[in-house]
């Protein structure tokens, strides 16, 4: 769904009517646990936070979930694969953040970090004072407040030690595999068994933030020591090792692989189906390479020619997301600028390549029958939706924990190819480049067994969520221990 088109959706009426709801009070059955959700302010986290609501509130606990008005808004209006219905059960607080300043990514930035996104990102420690406010007012009728935040808000729930019937609970968004190397690290990489065979070379973190933000991280670990355990969105069916090293080196904290988030099984609207979906309706079985590079990247105009080129020339079909990077605040379009293709580059495609310049429906897209690629910055909510529907990745990591789960993609879990090296990411990829990843991931031997294993991955996946399945299993333990 279009972001712009937020104001008429049935998403926005029930947002309206659910905030009406929440104005006239909190509706709290007598000895209940509630759940409060308090996600960071970009998108990769809010969405997967928000997934992660859904799910409990499937069995039936009192779901908060906070934020500013724009980011609630941001989440709500972009939310794939479930029925937007859902969203009157879910309890949304507005909460007021610092004012910021919202300005345009800048696609000559020296780093592909988002910085521009740092001012919204600051603003929300002012979150914590009315975060506090909503734990206390809950703690007075509930048997017991759950929070679970992101990690990169800690500082914002930071007070909940002092209600003695709230306990916090850690989320962190990125891989089971990428946070092992973080803690690993920090502990000075002591000796694992079976290390060689379960950690490949992977990049340094060099590149991968911005010391702004570094010093943003650093600021919230300090609070970490109180919470009662680690959520993932991952499951054990594909990082099983990786959340045993983790437990093996953080054993004073419970860990839990709760993840996929994501719906398994997408609901789809017929009546108001995206103009994408009815062309991948008309393509063959597997055919085409669905190119995004997700709300955080931004490409010079240079950058934008050679991938266009690229993909002409594979001569492979493919459906290219071409949007400009989230500001801080997606609703604010002043500065925004039209992305420019080459002249001619969408008449000469016609046919073979589709190109959606907005808001595109990613989970529909992975799970449709006629999509057997991916090529992504990596971000792990992208990298999560794209192997639990069964879709191999060419990847191109831009920043953040992105450079280490191209590592996982393609060479543990062996269902991806790389488009471009981390230690040449200061570097300009051609459409050479691109051609090649896509012509070697949709149209060799190679690539066939990927989809393969990608294929064999998601319904691993599947299965692990079945009743009696791993995954089941885990989630059904968390809700016990929650609820105790």
């Amino acid at each position: 769904m279009a972001s712009s088109s937020f104001e008429s959706s049935p998403m926005a009426s029930n947002y309206t009517s659910n905030q009406k709801r929440h104005n006239n009070g909190m509706f709290v059955p007598p000895s209940q646990v509630v759940v409060v959700v308090v996600p960071f302010p970009a998108q990769g986290h809010l969405n997967q936070l928000l997934h992660l609501s859904r799910l409990i509130l499937a069995h039936n606990i009192p779901l908060h979930f906070v934020g500013s008005p724009t980011h609630n808004r941001q989440v709500i209006g972009r939310a794939q694969g479930w029925d937007p219905k859902s969203f009157s059960h879910i309890h949304i607080h507005d909460l007021n953040v610092s004012p910021f300043v919202s300005p345009p990514p800048n696609p000559n930035a020296p780093s592909k970090f988002p910085s521009h996104l740092i001012p919204s990102f600051e603003a929300s420690a002012s979150l914590r004072g009315p975060v506090f406010a909503l734990l206390q007012s809950l703690s007075l009728v509930a048997k017991r407040v759950v929070v679970i935040y992101d990690s990169l808000m800690a500082s914002v729930v930071q007070d909940a030690t002092h209600l003695s019937n709230c306990e916090t609970y850690t989320f962190h968004s990125v891989s089971a595999f990428t946070m092992f190397l973080y803690f690993w690290d920090v502990m000075g990489r002591p000796p694992v068994n079976r290390m060689s065979l379960l950690v490949p070379e992977v990049p340094s973190l060099e590149g991968c933030f911005t010391t702004q933000f570094l010093d943003f991280i650093a600021s919230q670990y300090v609070f970490h020591k109180f919470s009662k355990g680690i959520i993932y969105n991952t499951t054990r069916a594909i990082e099983g090792p990786y959340m045993e090293l983790i437990e093996r080196i953080m054993s004073r904290k419970t860990h839990w692989a709760l993840g996929p988030f994501n719906p398994l099984s997408i609901e789809k609207d017929e009546k108001g189906k995206h103009f994408c979906i009815e062309w991948l309706d008309r393509q063959e079985a597997r055919s085409v390479m669905y190119v995004s590079f997700g709300t955080t990247t931004c490409f010079s105009e240079e950058q934008i020619k050679e991938v266009a080129n690229g993909l002409e020339k594979s001569k492979q079909k493919f459906v290219w997301v071409v949007r400009d990077a989230d500001k801080g605040d997606v609703f604010n379009h002043d500065g925004g600028s039209q992305l420019v293709l080459p002249k001619g580059f969408e008449e000469r495609v016609k046919g073979i390549g589709l190109v959606v310049r907005e808001w595109a429906p990613q989970l529909e897209i992975l799970s449709h029958s006629s999509t057997g690629g991916f090529m992504s910055h990596c971000g792990w909510n992208s990298c999560m939706e794209s192997i639990s529907t069964g879709v191999p990745i060419a990847a191109w990591p831009m920043h953040s924990d992105q450079p280490r789960n191209r590592v996982l993609v393609t060479e543990v879990l062996k269902v991806g190819v790389v488009v471009k090296e981390w230690e040449h990411r200061d570097e300009l990829v051609t459409a050479s480049d691109v051609e090649n990843a896509v012509r070697k991931l949709m149209a060799t031997k190679e690539g066939n067994e990927m989809r393969e294993r990608a294929m064999e991955l998601k319904n691993v996946i599947l299965k692990s969520r079945d009743e009696g399945g791993a995954s089941r299993m885990e989630f059904d333990d968390f809700i016990a221990h929650v609820t105790r």
